[in-house]
């Protein structure tokens, strides 16, 4: 990688690090530290928790075209400002209410679409895979961090101190932005950010339905179990300043079996691996119910649910990239994270409904239900071909007519074509057999 792609890898990852820690710090803690609150109730717990998903999912599209009129930049930036006000109505919360308002205010910062577009149009398309890794596995650690950091912050400064931090974490992000991170260039890759026309074509894709039905019930899960997981572990007399001593090895030790699961994974059906992470989410659950007096089982039972959580989120975006039409996967990403942050607002208001009605028992056998009826999904996701994408720039040359383009779609390996000519860009889904050089010196002499 260049200076350039070095930097917008190590600042995006850092800025994106900074704002989920604020996102995922107060999911193992709000359950217990809400309780001070005069109107506490476990279903205003669920939707305090799960909040900030139903302005994700309801902006994420919206912001990510907007940030094509506007720029990456700016974008990013209003989105900050709003999550860091959410975050200050969330700390200044006397109420249920008003914290639930504060959480879906900060999920009305939807800046993910934006993030990752601009990371695109800074790298090459040869270094594009690493930034995309870092920031990435900046993600992942970020809820790990997240996860142990909650407790220990709540313990010293309360719910609100969380919230104040998160607060800060944002504003320390804006001048990071602003200064640090490079400007997208004049040319862009327009396959990063959803396009309006083709919401509703791929909205109704019977291949990707499968996909974002799936992450949608993943990110519902583990909300469902946040809503129920601090509440158990305190009635084991486990007080919420050292949850982080169950959470630290359990999340280390599921990293270690996801990288057993890849491993194995390999010459086995990828659809058997899916389904296998699914009934270890629907087991993590069954086990829950019955560790309630029991610190050794229910830690079993969070090992195996993380383990499933973690093989399922780093597989399901790679799926969705061969799965998603040339061309559209900007489109197909961003209606991909409106049902992932869709999930996080249902899974809070099932469980805290669910607790509220029927007991917390109830809430964990929910989910060994959610389990069952997922294998049914995962068992048509079409996951038995290996595709990347590549993207040819042909804005030099004259618009290409159609026989030149289907000299193009003719060339070994090239499995599905499509045409931006307002970028000048083509887009192609090719598989191994496919020659770039080849291709790139039969445009040349267009």
């Amino acid at each position: 990688m260049n200076a350039t792609e070095v930097r917008a890898a190590l600042t995006l990852a850092i800025v994106y690090v900074l704002r989920m820690l604020g996102l995922f710090m107060v999911m193992p803690v709000l359950a217990v530290a809400a309780t001070g609150f005069d109107d506490y109730s476990v279903l205003l717990v669920g939707v305090a928790i799960g909040g900030y998903g139903l302005t994700q999912a309801a902006l994420q599209i919206p912001m990510g075209m907007l940030s094509d009129k506007w720029g990456r930049k700016p974008v990013i930036l209003l989105g900050l400002s709003v999550f860091a006000l959410g975050s200050i109505v969330a700390a200044l919360a006397d109420s249920m209410w008003w914290l639930v308002a504060g959480r879906i205010l900060q999920g009305a910062g939807a800046i993910a679409g934006a993030i990752m577009a601009l990371a695109t149009d800074v790298s090459r398309e040869q270094q594009r895979a690493k930034v995309m890794a870092i920031i990435g596995i900046a993600i992942g650690f970020s809820f790990y961090i997240a996860v142990v950091l909650g407790p220990l912050i709540a313990n010293a400064w309360g719910l609100a101190g969380i919230f104040w931090v998160t607060g800060i974490l944002a504003v320390t992000c804006l001048p990071l932005v602003k200064w640090a991170v490079p400007d997208s260039p004049q040319r862009v890759n327009a396959d990063t950010l959803p396009r309006l026309e083709q919401v509703w074509q791929l909205f109704t894709s019977a291949d990707l339905w499968r996909l974002n039905v799936s992450v949608m019930l993943l990110h519902m899960m583990i909300t469902l179990l946040f809503v129920q997981l601090p509440v158990t572990l305190v009635a084991l007399d486990i007080p919420l300043s050292s949850h982080w001593t169950l959470y630290l090895p359990v999340l280390l030790i599921s990293v270690a079996l996801l990288a057993l699961m890849m491993r194995s994974s390999r010459g086995r059906t990828p659809r058997a691996m899916l389904l296998a992470a699914v009934v270890m989410l629907g087991t993590a659950f069954a086990v829950f119910p019955v560790a309630t007096n029991n610190w050794w089982l229910l830690a079993a039972g969070v090992l195996i649910f993380f383990t499933g959580f973690n093989y399922l989120e780093a597989n399901f975006p790679a799926l969705l990239s061969s799965i998603a039409p040339a061309g559209q996967k900007g489109t197909a990403m961003g209606i991909y994270a409106s049902f992932q942050f869709f999930g996080a607002f249902l899974g809070g208001v099932l469980s805290g409904a669910v607790t509220k009605q029927m007991g917390p028992a109830a809430a964990y056998y929910s989910g060994v239900v959610i389990a069952l009826l997922w294998c049914l999904i995962v068992a048509g996701i079409r996951c038995d071909i290996k595709l990347k994408r590549v993207v040819l720039n042909v804005a030099e040359i004259d618009e290409p007519d159609s026989g030149q383009l289907d000299q193009v779609a003719q060339q070994k390996g090239v499995v599905e074509l499509a045409y931006d000519a307002q970028q000048g860009q083509l887009y192609l889904k090719v598989n191994s057999e496919f020659d770039e050089l080849q291709t790139r010196a039969l445009i040349k002499h267009w």
